[in-house]
């Protein structure tokens, strides 16, 4: 029992005392210990925090028995349970206490587990007979709502539409995490159909789920589509989170709420059970506090699965023994060679934050790492949108065949198809079936422009969609191998290489925000990864630091990440994971601004 309750229910029954001891006729109230331990006593301690505060004390997190889980690690969490401090039984408990603490604020679960209580239990026994499955063993964690699970949660990529609809089987991913042991409590939140269905819309908004909001700025766009998985992780509501990436969806959530991201290069974790947009894009990434707790989900969740067939890319290209091995500290940026590919994503960036940025590129110096500025992508004259992201860059400057949009619309309505035709209990079958829903159901999920303030285009990427008719025609083919080439051998790896001795440097440093900078990776199918950098002072939104490297380089980025984290925990500096500090908790505004 906590301090504040005690001090707090001491003056409540000091208050009533004297009305029980006159008989007030209108508070004529037995006192009833069980009824009195119902009263929330100090309202402003935990729940309900004083109108006009301000701050990362807003909404503090309770003790678990006496234990305090905020800004825990896995590592940290471990050793609770080992030493029987803490029960898997304990941590879903108290997880599920900050979720509820928070939930009105955030919204970033969707949907919570109703057997995860069995599984907690299960996973204590387990562990009482010698049985620890490794580092994720009893765990709690979230997946995005658009990664199948076969219990009794939904799959519906936040669409009303998907409800009910039953899937044949847990994704691959989900499989391998609950065979790693890991505690699933609950679906998180996510764009509606992880972005596809508008170009003019509100980060962060389904239909189902409401408005996803970052507990660093309430009022501004959370990051996304995987808005959920990282503003939970982001608030300490749980200790890790799986999303997914077609073009930006993992490292930009990830940025956004201070936490490390991981979009591991496609093919490395199967997309078998997941919602797809692209198969050609599509991967499935993690968020963590830390790099090394990121780093024991990917461990859980990549490997080939003879339901993806992108997976069999990895075969011989993936470390015996795991990427863990691959840690590193600050040591390890001694001899480091970095490139700053400056005019391609730099220049484009908030002058502050590009500051800001650059005063950590100084601290990487300082510890040994060579910086090389310049370290172009050679066509990025040509790709690279100067007005921000665009995924239909190509047909703004008037050539479709040069246009990710292009495959992307094409892909979605091939291969939404066919991840409908594995469902059961639905009458959802393509993609005409979902546009004519949104019509139907315009009220909720605004299936024209202008109806709902969420999606103020409507449905017009899946009408786009709708209007390709998954027709692969000699346009599609062009911008999928143009794309490709300008951002593969012609893109990242070319900036890789440094002078005519084709030598490739260590890793391309990039500022995420500037999200032409991940788009790249998208469309080249290769990895990334982010690590928290930096807090904007006017908005309080954070924005990280990421590395790029070439197609299966994860080892390379897990290195650099986890030495640059380092770095930044042993200096102090300020260019690090901050706190949360619930800036316009009351606001409601919808859209948020994108």
């Amino acid at each position: 029992m906590g301090r504040h309750f005690i001090v707090g229910m001491t003056a409540f029954l000091a208050a009533v005392t004297p009305l029980l001891a006159t008989g007030n006729s209108n508070d004529n109230y037995d006192v009833d210990s069980l009824v009195m331990s119902q009263v929330l006593a100090d309202p402003n301690a935990y729940d309900f925090p004083p109108v006009n505060s301000n701050g990362a004390d807003l909404f503090p997190m309770r003790p678990c028995k006496g234990f305090q889980l905020w800004e825990a690690s896995i590592d940290d969490l471990q050793e609770l349970l080992s030493t029987s401090k803490l029960t898997s039984v304990d941590l879903l408990q108290c997880y599920l206490e900050r979720i509820y603490q928070t939930d009105s604020y955030l919204k970033a679960i969707i949907q919570h587990n109703p057997d995860a209580l069995r599984i907690a239990r299960s996973m204590d026994q387990e562990r009482a007979n010698g049985r620890v499955r490794g580092p994720l063993h009893g765990i709690p964690f979230i997946v995005k709502d658009n990664i199948a699970t076969k219990d009794r949660m939904e799959t519906t990529a936040g669409s009303w539409a998907l409800l009910g609809s039953v899937v044949p089987r847990d994704s691959f991913v989900v499989h391998k995490l609950r065979k790693a042991g890991a505690l699933l409590l609950g679906k998180a939140a996510l764009s509606e159909w992880a972005d596809m269905r508008s170009n003019n819309y509100s980060e962060g908004y389904s239909a189902r789920g409401g408005q996803c909001r970052s507990p660093y700025n309430l009022t501004v766009n959370p990051g996304g589509s995987s808005s959920g998985s990282g503003v939970a992780v982001g608030a300490n509501l749980i200790p890790f989170a799986v999303g997914t990436e077609t073009d930006g969806s993992v490292i930009n959530p990830a940025q956004r709420n201070a936490v490390v991201g991981i979009k591991p290069t496609v093919g490395l974790t199967s997309r078998d059970g997941v919602i797809p947009e692209s198969l050609n894009q599509d991967t499935v990434g993690c968020f963590a506090k830390t790099v090394r707790d990121a780093v024991y989900v990917l461990d859980a969740i990549y490997g080939v699965d003879h339901r993806d067939n992108a997976t069999f890319g990895q075969v011989g290209k993936t470390p015996k023994g795991g990427y863990t091995q691959f840690l590193a500290d600050k040591s390890a940026l001694q001899g480091a060679v970095f490139g700053l590919p400056w005019e391609s994503f730099w220049a484009l960036g908030d002058s502050q934050q590009i500051a800001q940025l650059v005063e950590l590129i100084r601290l990487l110096e300082s510890a040994g790492a060579t910086i090389i500025n310049g370290t172009e992508l050679p066509h990025y004259k040509t790709v690279v949108s100067p007005d921000g992201w665009n995924w239909d860059y190509g047909s703004v400057r008037g050539y479709p065949n040069e246009s990710e949009y292009t495959y992307i619309k094409v892909d979605f309505y091939n291969n939404i198809k066919a991840y409908l035709a594995d469902l059961n209990n639905t009458n959802i079958r393509s993609l005409e079936d979902i546009v004519q829903y949104n019509k139907d159901n315009l009220g909720s999920e605004g299936g024209y422009p202008s109806i709902h303030p969420a999606f103020g285009s409507g449905q017009d990427g899946l009408e786009a969609s709708l209007a390709s008719k998954g027709i692969m025609d000699e346009t599609y083919f062009q911008a999928l191998e143009f794309c490709r080439r300008t951002t593969r051998e012609e893109g990242i790896d070319a900036a890789l290489r440094h002078g005519n001795n084709n030598t490739f440097i260590d890793g391309l440093l990039v500022p995420p925000d500037v999200a032409q900078s991940i788009q790249a990776a998208a469309q080249a199918g290769y990895p990334a990864i982010t690590v928290p950098a930096g807090t904007n002072k006017e908005s309080g939104m954070p924005y990280g630091l990421a590395i790029l490297n070439t197609a299966f380089s994860e080892a390379t980025l897990i290195k650099w990440a986890s030495a640059i984290e380092d770095l930044q925990k042993s200096s102090g500096t300020q260019w690090q994971r901050s706190l949360p500090e619930w800036r316009g908790y009351l606001v409601r505004n919808l859209p948020v601004p994108f």
